[in-house]
This record gives structure tokens, C-alpha cells and sequence, in this order.
């Protein structure tokens, strides 16, 4: 998934160099920033996204200086934010926040943006959109905080590991930030009669094209998700499933009047070569579609 952050901010008193990594994974992007701060940093930041701000480390000018705060509006006093006590703040997409850094030096923090509808795909019905629209300003957990020096060590590895494994790191970080618990699974139920009619036949009728889900939830008046689990439900097979069940008995009926080539028959029938639709034949039936013509002609 391609996912670019959207920020935009005003700031002053902060040198980058070549203290920035960032990696990029399925709707997430995570930085890591190693900045020099002069004797006062500070910035306005929006971003147009969910955000993780959590900080790493800081650096005083001298042994027992160095002071930063966060504040939710310009004219507010701030709240102090140290590595210790207060280091992550969850943001959400669209919220102002301002910080100041007064006789700090060097100031680590990792940052991770990702995209709503993404994560929320990802975690099915577990996430209620609400929790997006909460903020979860300067708080420290230690679970979080193992998980971020974690993605900051892979975010900055010269030779980084499996893409899987920085993904999960993220993504099981933000379950923990947002604090999603284990849902308790109810049931699914079947569709009713009514619904799974109406399903069948429009998948019938539709078969030679890729049936979308949301078409299907939508005839029935369920969510995407909803649909699939109630369809599987019914059936004992997942929607696509069954519509490439009807695409092969469509196939299997033009192969049997032996007239067509197999070429023209994937064609017919909607599958995108002859090579796609020997594979999936085979996946399927558990042979080729010239030899179960044999068998059959």
C-alpha cells in the first residue's frame, strides 16, 4: 500500500542532517528523526492523518537543563513532555498541536502516520472508528515503548528484516496505543433465505466478471463484512468462491460440447488467459480442462 503522509507545519530552531530513516509499510510510514535543537526549537504541526508522536530521547544543553512542552493551542501554557514519564501522544488526523524545546540539544522521536481506512480494513469490525477521533496526549506505556525502540532500531537498519516483521511491529503498536482489547466473537449468522436468493442470483447472473463484495452487502443491506461472514455462513464457501464455482460450470458445459478452443473458452468465460484458466481449473476440479474434455467428449 502506498500511503504518503499528509503534514504540514511551521517550524524554526531544528537541524535535520542526516539524522532521518523512514520505512513504509501495508498503509503506515514510519520516521525516525535524530534532530539539533538550538537553545529554543519549537514548531506548529497539523497533520491530515492519524498520528503517533513518541519520544525517544532528549538531550540538555547542560546536566540538568532542557525543557519541553506540548501545547494544544497557541496561547495555551503547555504540559511538560519527557522520555520518561510522558513520551507518546496519539494525534488525531486534522488536530493542532504546538511544542517547544528550550535549552535541549538533541531531541530522538519516532513518528507514525497511517492511513484510517487502512487499519481499519486490516482490523475488521475490532476498531470503532470513534477511537480515531480521541486524542491520547503525553502518557507512557511500557508495552508501547519496547514496540517503538523496536521500530526505530528497524527503521534505521542498514539491512532491514522480512517486511512482515516491521508491519506487525507497527500495526500491533497502535493496537496498543489506541488500547483495542480481544473482541468477544458472537456467533455469525447465516443470511436469511431472502438474502442469500438475491445473492446467488446476482452472482449467477454476473459470474463472467469479478463480482465485487460491496455489490453483494449492498443487495442484502449488510456491511462488507457482515455479508461475507453471514454468506460463508450459508453456504460453507466465501463469496468468490462460489461466483468462480458458477464461472467453472459455465466452463465445464463448453467444454463438453467440444467445439471451442480452450483459449476461446477462458475467454468466454471470463478468466484472463488460457494459462489462468488451466490453473484455476485444476485448483478446483483437480485436473486439467483438456483432460476432463477427454473424459467427457
Amino acid at each position: 500500500m502506498n500511503f504518503q503522509p499528509r503534514m504540514s507545519n511551521s517550524i524554526e530552531g531544528f537541524s535535520v542532517g542526516d539524522g532521518f530513516a523512514r520505512r513504509s509499510w501495508n498503509g503506515l510510514v514510519c520516521d525516525v528523526w535524530d534532530v539539533e535543537c538550538a537553545a529554543y526549537a519549537g514548531g506548529h504541526y497539523t497533520a491530515r492523518d492519524p498520528r503517533i508522536f513518541i519520544l525517544l530521547d532528549t538531550e540538555g544543553r547542560a546536566q540538568g537543563q532542557g525543557r519541553q512542552t506540548v501545547r494544544r493551542s497557541a496561547r495555551a501554557a503547555g504540559s511538560l513532555q519527557n522520555p520518561k514519564d510522558s513520551p507518546i501522544s496519539f494525534v488525531p488526523a486534522g488536530m493542532d498541536l504546538w511544542l517547544d524545546f528550550t535549552d535541549i540539544r538533541s531531541v530522538r522521536h519516532l513518528d507514525i502516520h497511517f492511513d484510517a481506512d487502512v487499519i481499519r480494513s486490516r482490523l475488521m469490525d475490532d476498531l470503532d472508528p470513534r477511537r480515531l477521533d480521541d486524542p491520547r496526549l503525553m502518557f507512557f506505556d511500557e508495552r508501547t515503548m519496547a514496540l517503538a525502540r523496536l521500530i526505530a532500531s528497524e527503521c534505521t537498519n542498514a539491512a532491514p528484516l522480512h517486511d512482515l516483521y516491521g508491519d506487525g511491529l507497527a500495526l500491533s503498536l497502535i493496537i496498543s496505543v489506541l488500547n483495542l482489547e480481544k473482541p468477544h466473537r458472537r456467533a455469525r449468522t447465516a443470511l436469511a433465505s431472502w438474502q442469500l436468493r438475491r445473492a446467488t442470483d446476482y452472482l449467477e447472473a454476473h459470474c463472467l466478471r469479478s463480482v465485487r463484495l460491496d455489490e453483494l452487502a449492498q443487495l442484502t443491506g449488510l456491511s462488507a463484512s457482515q455479508f461475507s461472514h453471514s454468506f460463508k455462513a450459508a453456504t460453507g464457501v466465501a463469496p468468490h468462491q462460489w461466483q468462480m464455482r458458477e464461472r467453472l460450470k459455465r466452463a465445464k458445459q463448453l467444454l463438453e460440447s467440444g467445439r471451442l478452443p480452450l483459449n476461446a473458452i477462458a475467454a468466454e468465460t471470463g478468466f484472463a488467459d488460457q494459462a489462468h484458466f488451466t490453473r484455476v481449473f485444476r485448483q478446483y476440479v483437480g485436473t486439467t480442462p483438456a483432460r476432463w474434455r477427454k473424459t467427457r467428449v
